[in-house]
């Protein structure tokens, strides 16, 4: 394994790989900051040391790189490392548009090597009893879900250079905060069909959304609310799922575990959905150790690592339709953002309402 970017989410990376024990070596490690690469090397141990990605492939010939770099980079960092060769597992979000995820695509399709985003929340024990359960019949059809990521960032934390910007972050809480949450909800609920959406630029000093919320279909008729925020100060990811026979939570910050799931059986179907639920596995947290097993246990099989760029597409294009609804005041069907669409190459499309509005005209940045 090698390490590109080494700053705070690379060390998650690193003590999530070294859980692993013998499975893996982190063999090398990139940044263009010495001195924060070198303080990444020596608590981690890592042998290479390199300021460009270029000469750590050249010299470490790791068989999977950990993208840990800001989202602007992603695209062109993705398409060195499968062009040498060496898989990829990228942070969120993949891309920063689905024209730069199709590149990626592209260059696995012509390569040999595989892409993966880090959607680390599909790999709790939870989230896949939910998904026994759903496939044993026990709970009946999905009906209404709710997928709320309500955070709080204040003002000072946009002074990190890259965020907060259309052109290196890709947009706001709907690409960067609240992905990982309906991520989730699209692993149970399976391909969407339309959204209709608003999103705004409240309070906070950027250039992208800070709010936005979103309702969408499904292929299966399940309807579902979105809600993306960084402007609440009690916290709390919390995902809900009504089926027929029972509604079904999880509750938590950032990452879950078996004790924050509940299960409601409707009246007359407690035994059936209780042995269900009870039969699914546990033990296992949310977390990027369950997919750094997950990504191994694939690559050892000779199979795609997950999540793979199908998956990644899938939740990025939600992403995609809901900008394009909220800026263009209209529904949006899955496959009609296209290469004709603004919304293609760029999340903000033509540019986001409030461009030229400045922070505190807050009700003519809202989209209706």
């Amino acid at each position: 394994m090698a390490v590109v970017g080494t700053g705070g989410i690379a060390a998650v990376h690193a003590q999530n790989l070294a859980g692993l024990g013998d499975r893996v070596r982190l063999v090398a490690a990139a940044d263009i900051d010495q001195e924060r690469l070198d303080a990444f090397c020596d608590r981690w141990e890592v042998p290479g040391r390199h300021r460009y990605l270029e000469t750590l492939l050249a010299d470490a010939r790791p068989d999977l790189v950990h993208l840990c770099t800001p989202p602007g980079l992603h695209r062109q960092q993705a398409l060195t490392a499968l062009g040498a060769g060496a898989h990829v597992l990228c942070e969120k979000p993949p891309a920063l548009s689905l024209a730069e995820i199709d590149e990626i695509a592209a260059a696995q399709k012509s390569g040999g090597a595989s892409f993966a985003t880090v959607f680390q929340h599909r790999f709790g024990s939870g989230a896949e009893r939910l998904r026994t359960a759903m496939a044993s019949g026990a709970l009946g059809r999905p009906l209404v879900a709710v997928c709320h990521t309500l955070w709080y960032r204040p003002d000072d934390y946009f002074a990190v250079p890259w965020r907060g910007k259309w052109e290196v972050e890709g947009g706001g809480p709907t690409m960067g905060h609240g992905i990982h949450q309906f991520d989730l909800l699209l692993s149970v609920l399976g391909e969407w069909q339309e959204i209709s959406a608003v999103a705004a630029r409240l309070a906070r000093p950027t250039a992208t959304e800070d709010v936005s919320c979103a309702v969408a279909t499904f292929a299966g008729g399940a309807v579902a609310t979105v809600v993306n925020s960084l402007l609440s100060p009690r916290e709390t990811s919390y995902l809900r799922f009504d089926f027929e026979y029972a509604t079904v939570e999880v509750e938590h910050l950032y990452g879950y575990g078996d004790d924050d799931w509940r299960v409601h059986p409707a009246p007359g179907h407690e035994d059936a959905v209780t042995a269900a639920w009870q039969a699914g596995p546990s033990g296992r947290p949310s977390g990027h150790g369950a997919q750094f097993a997950a990504v191994l246990d694939a690559l050892e099989a000779g199979s795609p690592p997950p999540v793979t760029l199908p998956q990644s597409r899938g939740t990025l294009e939600f992403v995609a339709a809901t900008y394009a609804s909220a800026f263009e005041r209209r529904p949006v069907r899955r496959g009609e953002i296209g290469d004709g669409s603004p919304f293609y190459r760029r999340m903000h499309g033509g540019g986001a309402p409030w461009t030229s509005a400045p922070p505190a005209a807050r009700v003519q940045e809202t989209t209706l």
